[in-house]
């Protein structure tokens, strides 16, 4: 990623025009109101490259101070987080050893049952062929042995899942409680897990005015590619700490050495 500092007032408004105008943020809303989408690729460098830098100072330099005190735009975007409630009743839980660390869409379910050794479907008790839940089969009682083989049904899906990581996220039923597996971060939103990451912002102060770091994501990433973004975010993979973790990041991401971001 690169980095730019703008006002932090005008960074708000950049960020969002950037978002909201963004072809491929458009194609990614999209396919999340889609109840399943079998496949999906990342947006073209092209199509991506639509919000410059150019265009992000531009509206910084239209934005103005405005009212601080205005938190609607904050709220819309709670709102947004939040859409799709009606739709709840599309997914079923998926159970680790009696507690929800997941849903799961019904149309995603039909792809399990393939795999009998490794997710038991759990039909419901009204008689209408409906599935209740999802849960694992009972001979995989370890975290390692529900991480392997949950993994080989990952890769025996194939293009259904795209953009794998090799990355690994801790499944939980919340945070900081006991792993009960680990599994492939591209698949986590298709069982519906609970994924954590850390986010950081920075800026700086010159002439009496605080400017805020922007960072524009590489054209050629799996999500979100050419937006707008955060100095340094990640998500929390499996084994390692937020402080550690925003460590790594921050060299990664912004070039920022661990002697500085340890201060």
């Amino acid at each position: 990623m690169t980095a730019i500092a703008i006002s932090v007032s005008a960074a708000i408004a950049a960020a969002a025009v950037a978002r909201r105008r963004s072809p491929a943020h458009i194609q990614l809303v999209a396919r999340r109101r889609l109840p399943f989408c079998t496949a999906a690729s990342a947006a073209p460098a092209a199509a991506a490259a639509g919000f410059s830098w150019a265009d992000a100072l531009r509206v910084a330099s239209d934005a103005g101070v405005g009212d601080e005190s205005d938190l609607s735009g904050y709220f819309r975007k709670v709102d947004i987080c939040n859409r799709g409630m009606d739709k709840k009743g599309e997914f079923v839980e998926f159970l680790v050893e009696d507690q929800v660390v997941g849903y799961i869409h019904k149309g995603f379910t039909e792809h399990l049952r393939d795999f009998r050794d490794v997710f038991t479907i759990v039909p419901s008790h009204n008689g209408n062929n409906t599935v209740e839940h999802v849960t694992l089969h009972s001979s995989l009682r370890t975290p390692e042995d529900r991480t392997i083989a949950i993994g080989d049904v990952i890769k025996g899906l194939g293009d259904l899942i795209p953009g794998i990581r090799n990355e690994l996220y801790p499944v939980t039923s919340s945070y900081g409680m006991p792993v009960y597996f680990s599994l492939e971060r591209a698949a986590a939103p298709y069982f519906g897990i609970k994924a954590y990451g850390v986010h950081m912002n920075g800026y700086i102060e010159k002439d009496g005015e605080k400017s805020l770091w922007i960072a524009k994501r590489s054209d050629v990433k799996q999500t979100y590619p050419g937006m707008l973004d955060h100095l340094v975010a990640g998500g929390l993979p499996y084994g390692i700490s937020c402080k550690e973790n925003v460590i790594k990041e921050c060299e990664e991401e912004a070039g920022i050495p661990r002697s500085m971001s340890t201060k």
